[in-house]
């Protein structure tokens, strides 16, 4: 057994290695990289496309995008091109429940064209509301329902809150019981972990499920651990390989929400990417 965060105390959570540590993964099986563009949402209004080709220059296959698309806001199929231009791909993009009521068509009409097929709803208060949490579900069947005939998915992706306890389990979990395996369950590891909850064991638990996944550094306060992947004391190899043997990983997104010693998002982002290189080149 191992521990996935190394010297936090109680905060410490174990699992078994997947296939030993280091058992590697087969290269046809290798999930792509992206990062959550919401990163460096800051760069992509200063310079949008310099902003990209440097995230592109950084190693990265793809970006995942959140809301902001510069001057391509009415254009996806020039952005798409665009992407292609300087090697990089789409692995999904978050979109809120808001804009898919109100606007499904034009909505979807737009992703499509911009090559995006995995719609991931960042956050919905009902998700953690007892309530409301079924009302939350049955709102995800229906869109799985409607994104089938155009080739789509619609997904989920937790934060702290829906790791509560709900009845027997916590939210997220009662969220993946009850809606069908065409919906993604997006899971956020550094939330997962700051919860004081196991990564690996939700991938097990819902295997196939988790085909995005984000990869950022939990908040720990009182440690000596930076928030950058690789410098934070969490065990990615592991959490990696679990990911794509259990989750069924496409893409593995690298988010960071803090810049620590100085560094700006585009510099953080870039240690995260090293970091995250450097735990799975074993």
């Amino acid at each position: 057994r191992i521990s996935l965060i190394i010297g936090c105390g109680e905060s410490e959570t174990k699992t078994g290695v997947v296939n030993g540590v280091n058992g590697g993964i087969e290269t046809s099986r290798k999930p792509l990289i992206a990062v959550q563009l919401w990163s460096v949402r800051e760069a992509l209004k200063e310079d949008f496309e310099g902003t990209l080709k440097e995230l592109a220059d950084q190693g990265f296959d793809g970006v995942e995008f959140a809301g902001y698309f510069g001057t391509y806001v009415d254009r996806p199929a020039e952005l798409k091109d665009f992407l292609a231009s300087v090697g990089l791909t789409t692995s999904g993009a978050h979109v809120p429940f808001t804009q898919l009521n109100q606007a499904f068509t034009q909505t979807t009409v737009f992703y499509r064209k911009l090559g995006i097929d995995t719609l991931i709803i960042p956050l919905d208060e009902r998700a953690f509301a007892d309530e409301e949490v079924d009302a939350f579900v049955n709102d995800l069947m229906l869109l799985s329902e409607r994104l089938k005939p155009l080739g789509m998915k619609i997904g989920y992706h937790n934060h702290g809150q829906e790791w509560s306890k709900f009845g027997d389990k916590t939210y997220f979990e009662y969220i993946g019981d009850n809606t069908p395996e065409s919906v993604v369950l997006q899971q956020d590891v550094g939330w997962t972990l700051h919860a004081g909850r196991d990564p690996i064991a939700f991938v097990k638990s819902y295997r196939g499920r988790v085909l995005t996944t984000h990869f950022k550094s939990p908040a720990m306060e009182g440690t000596e651990h930076v928030p950058i992947i690789g410098l934070d004391g969490v065990r990615w190899d592991a959490i990696y390989e679990s990911a794509v043997e259990f989750g069924g990983a496409e893409w593995i997104v690298i988010e960071q929400e803090e810049y620590p010693n100085g560094l700006t998002p585009l510099e953080s982002v870039a240690r995260s990417k090293a970091g995250f290189d450097a735990a799975i080149a074993n």
